[in-house]
C-alpha cells in the first residue's frame, strides 16, 4: 500500500477526535456544522445578506446545501469589498487577480492573518508528502511581497525543518538553473511551463549533476507531458497541486500513488455539478469543482463555481485514506472550443500533443469558428526553429478534433528571458 497522505491525520486533528480513525460521518457531520457557522458568519456580509436572503440560517445535511445559490467570479469582481465580514482594518493581505483580458473590474481576494496561518499549515502538511526536515526547496513562485504565496510556502517550509530558498517567478532561465545549481536545491515548486523551459534549455554539454527528488508543479493546469519531461530530464519524482487564490491558495495535493489531488476537506467542501443545470453530477461523472470555505473569516464564499473542469475518483485511494480523491484538473469551462457535433477541442488536448514534441517550452493557441468547424493558430514556442514543424504537424493530427481542420503554426525561437506568467487558454 502507498504511504498514507499526511492531510488525513493533520484533518482528524482539525476536526477533533485525533485517537479515533478518521471516517467520512464524522468528516461530513464536522462538514456541517462549519457550513452553518460559515452561514451565520455571512450576515456579516452585505453581499451576502441579499444573496442569501430568505433561506435559512443553517442546514442539517449537505444536500440542504444544494438550494442555496452559486457565488460567481464576476460577483466578486462587482462587489468585493460587499463580501467582507470583518473590519478592512483586520485584512491582512489584499490579492488582486487582473482580468485575463476581459473589460471591468479585476478581482480582489480579502485574508486575515489568520486566514493566511490556514494556508501556511496547509502548506507545511502537504510539502511533507515529498519534503523532509533538511531538505531545500527552490520556490519559483511570487514571493517578494509578505504574503504572497511563495512567501506563505517558506514560511510553511520552515516549520516544517526544510528551508524554502525564495526565489520568484522565473524571468530567465540560466539563471534559474545556475541558482538550482548552486543552492544544491533537493526540490523545486514551480509554474509547469516555467519547470519546463528549465529542462529544455539544457546548455551544451549537459547540466552538471542535480540532487532533485520532488518537484511540485502548481498555480496552472499539469499536462502529463510536461510531468514525463520533467522526471526524465531531473530524475525525480512530479507532484501536483490544486488550489487558486480564492480558495486560500491551496486547494488539494497528491499524495504519493500520484493518482489525483486530496483535498483540505476540514477548509473546504467541494461539489462537482453539472455546469449546464447547475445540478450536482453523478458520482463519477465530471463537471464543474464549485467549492464552500468552512473557516474563511475575511472573505467566506459560499457555493463558488471555479470553471474548473474535474471528477471524484470513484473507489479508495491506494493509500488507503478516507479522504476524497479529485481527478487532475486538466481545462476550464471557458477553455473549450465546440469544433463540431462530434468534437470538443481544449488546452488539455494540446498540450499533451505539443508538449510530448521535444524542444517545444510554450504555445499560444487562437480559435476562429467557421461554417464547418474552424482555424486553430499557433505560436509555438520551441528551443529552435529547424526541422520542427513535422512534428508538431504530426503530434496535432493525433487530436481527432483537428483533423480536417486548418491549423496554421508559427515558430518563435527561445530566449532566456521568459514571458510573465498568463493564464493558457484558447483565445
Amino acid at each position: 500500500m502507498t504511504l498514507l497522505t499526511p492531510l488525513e491525520p493533520w484533518i482528524a486533528r482539525k476536526i477533533g477526535g485525533a485517537d479515533a480513525p478518521l471516517t467520512r460521518s464524522r468528516l461530513e457531520a464536522y462538514q456541517v456544522e462549519r457550513i452553518c457557522d460559515t452561514l451565520r458568519r455571512c450576515q456579516r456580509s452585505p453581499f451576502y445578506r441579499a444573496h442569501l436572503a430568505g433561506l435559512p440560517g443553517e442546514i442539517s445535511g449537505l444536500d440542504e446545501l444544494r438550494a442555496f445559490p452559486f457565488t460567481t467570479a464576476e460577483d466578486i469582481r462587482r462587489e468585493a469589498l460587499r463580501f467582507l465580514c470583518v473590519s478592512q482594518s483586520d485584512i491582512h493581505r489584499v490579492v488582486t487577480l487582473d482580468t485575463s483580458g476581459t473589460t471591468g473590474p479585476p478581482k480582489r481576494l480579502y485574508f486575515t492573518r489568520a486566514d493566511q496561518e490556514l494556508t501556511i499549515d496547509f502548506f507545511r502538511v502537504g510539502m511533507s508528502t515529498f519534503t523532509d526536515p533538511g531538505d531545500r526547496v527552490l520556490i519559483l513562485l511570487p514571493c517578494e511581497r509578505p504574503g504572497s504565496v511563495g512567501d506563505l510556502l517558506a514560511v510553511a517550509l520552515a516549520r516544517l525543518g526544510a528551508e524554502g530558498i525564495r526565489y520568484g517567478v522565473v524571468r530567465d532561465a540560466a539563471e534559474a538553473l545556475r541558482v538550482l545549481r548552486r543552492e544544491r536545491a533537493n526540490g523545486v515548486v514551480g509554474i509547469p511551463v516555467q519547470v519546463l523551459a528549465l529542462v529544455r534549455s539544457e546548455p551544451p554539454g549537459g547540466f552538471p549533476a542535480l540532487q532533485l527528488k520532488s518537484v511540485l508543479l502548481t498555480t496552472d493546469h499539469v499536462p502529463q507531458a510536461i510531468v514525463r519531461a520533467v522526471e526524465r530530464a531531473w530524475g525525480c519524482v512530479v507532484y501536483n497541486h490544486y488550489g487558486m487564490t480564492e480558495m486560500g491558495l491551496g486547494g488539494g495535493v497528491e499524495c504519493a500513488a500520484r493518482r489525483g489531488y486530496h483535498l483540505r476537506e476540514a477548509d473546504l467542501y467541494v461539489e462537482i455539478i453539472d455546469p449546464a443545470t447547475g445540478a450536482p453530477a453523478a458520482e463519477g461523472e465530471a463537471g464543474e469543482v464549485v467549492f464552500t470555505t468552512l473557516t474563511r473569516e475575511g472573505m467566506p464564499l459560499v457555493r463558488y463555481r471555479t470553471g474548473d473542469i474535474s471528477r471524484f475518483i470513484p473507489g479508495a485511494c491506494p493509500c488507503g485514506t478516507v479522504l476524497k480523491t479529485l481527478e487532475r484538473v486538466r481545462y476550464r469551462l471557458d477553455g473549450i472550443v465546440h469544433v463540431n457535433k462530434d468534437h470538443d477541442l481544449t488546452m488539455a488536448h494540446l498540450d499533451e500533443a505539443l508538449f510530448s514534441v521535444e524542444g517545444v517550452l510554450d504555445f499560444d493557441a487562437t480559435w476562429s469558428a467557421g461554417r464547418d468547424g474552424g482555424a486553430l493558430s499557433l505560436c509555438v514556442q520551441v528551443v529552435e526553429n529547424a526541422g520542427m514543424l513535422p512534428a508538431l504537424e504530426a503530434a496535432l493530427r493525433t487530436i481527432p478534433a483537428l483533423r480536417g481542420q486548418a491549423v496554421d503554426i508559427r515558430l518563435r525561437a527561445q530566449t532566456h528571458s521568459l514571458p510573465a506568467p498568463a493564464k493558457r487558454t484558447i483565445r
